[in-house]
């Protein structure tokens, strides 16, 4: 027993001096001290010593602020475990012989549960080839106008176009070719893998998905497991290298899954460059009400309407988000130094454009201590001009949606600070 306390004690100690917070001793949220400004991203949680070095980052203040963002508002998610894959078909005549389109099937060993499946479309040319990763909303067989890509056969918003039921039908083909301009993305030199958000957690709150397969032991949400179907994807195409240029993996997300691209660079070590597209409340936009845009999206409004994307106790700031002991920017710093695309539309308040903006101002500093330029200017760029240093802003006409134009934006962004390399 005495030898068992001693190392406990050994355990407690280490962690304490990387800085990481341990389980379990953090204050409740009515303990944490109400801050009507954006938390300093480069002060300690405890005492608030102040991060000087690229070391203490790494080794302090990120492991620290991964673990605020798990305990107060994602969750915490498993480990990975082993990915299997199926090429279930393959198209190398894709896109008028531009592209070689496959279909997989991804599995985790030892679960009898979700099935990732993944469309692969990579150019013809020679590769490797940089790769954006993105989940997409409707399924496989509403990116491409493709009568051969399988239908998913999971549950499925009931305001998508060719959507009965809940389920697809073959009208939801090439619903969303508009969306996604995969075409586009092959001819300017880039692959894309894109997947379903209901393969791994049905956007329900009366639902689980992936998480009902790792038992009671982790509280993650759908935003956070979603992060983790990213990863297992990224998992898979890092066995391509052939075909993928793994050290140029891009993630985007649109809104909802936005958010989810977003955490899933902050929390991985492998992305190069995020592009949160109208990402908003907890996601890209700030919590605090102070920051941005009136009318934004509120954390009571948006804990209220989607109680499963966030944890239990992220619904105990809904009154006082002020007690936030990190906010969205401390998100952003965590995928220093990789390039972040905030991207948005004029119309979209509800996405909190202009806090956006503030909140990249406030990453700025984890970016130059990191080594990278940062951000280019403290002023929001004008509407459809593309600022694309390094913690880049976009702002078009319109409202709240994904199109040709975002493409154009976001594959000059990846050009700018990938192509290079």
């Amino acid at each position: 027993m005495k030898r068992n306390t001693i190392r406990m004690g050994v355990i407690i100690m280490a962690l304490a001096v990387t800085g990481v917070a341990i389980s379990g001793d953090l204050p409740t949220p009515d303990q944490l001290p109400l801050k009507a400004e954006l938390p300093d991203p480069l002060a300690m949680f405890e005492k608030g010593a102040k991060v000087t070095t690229k070391e203490q980052w790494e080794k302090r203040r990120r492991p620290e602020l991964k673990h605020l963002f798990e305990h107060y508002m994602y969750g915490k998610a498993p480990k990975a475990p082993k990915v299997n894959a199926k090429v279930e078909r393959i198209d190398k005549n894709a896109l008028g012989g531009k592209a070689t389109l496959k279909e997989i099937t991804l599995t985790f060993a030892g679960i009898d549960g979700p099935k990732i499946h993944v469309l692969l479309v990579v150019p013809n040319k020679k590769g490797p080839h940089p790769v954006f990763v993105g989940m997409n909303f409707c399924g496989n067989h509403a990116v491409l106008n493709d009568p051969k890509i399988t239908l998913n056969p999971n549950w499925m918003y009931g305001n998508r176009k060719g959507v009965k039921d809940n389920k697809a039908t073959e009208q939801a083909r090439g619903t969303d070719v508009e969306v996604w301009n995969i075409e586009d993305i092959i001819d300017r030199g880039y692959a894309i893998a894109t997947f379903y958000s209901g393969d791994i957690d049905p956007d329900r709150a009366d639902e689980r998905g992936i998480q009902k397969y790792f038992g009671n032991e982790f509280d993650w949400s759908t935003i956070r497991a979603w992060a983790w179907g990213y990863s297992r994807v990224i998992d898979y195409l890092e066995t391509l290298e052939d075909e993928i240029d793994t050290k140029r993996i891009i993630v985007v997300g649109h809104s909802r899954l936005g958010k989810t691209a977003l955490l899933c660079c902050a929390f991985g070590e492998r992305v190069a460059l995020c592009i949160p597209h109208q990402a908003g409340c907890g996601g890209s936009g700030p919590s605090r009400p102070a920051v941005g845009n009136k009318g934004a999206e509120s954390v009571k409004r948006i804990n209220t309407s989607f109680p499963h994307w966030f944890n239990k106790r992220f619904k105990d700031f809904n009154e006082e988000p002020e007690r936030l002991p990190f906010d969205q920017h401390c998100l952003i710093a965590l995928c220093a130094p990789a390039p972040v695309l905030l991207s948005n539309a004029v119309d979209d308040k509800w996405a909190n454009p202009d806090g956006q903006f503030a909140l990249l101002v406030a990453a700025d500093p984890v970016y130059k201590l990191m080594g990278s330029k940062g951000i280019a200017a403290k002023n929001m760029p004008a509407v459809g001009k593309l600022m694309d240093s390094p913690l880049g802003y976009w702002i078009r006409a319109g409202k709240h949606s994904m199109n040709r134009d975002d493409w154009q934006v976001f594959l000059d962004f990846a050009d700018k600070h990938l192509k290079a390399k």
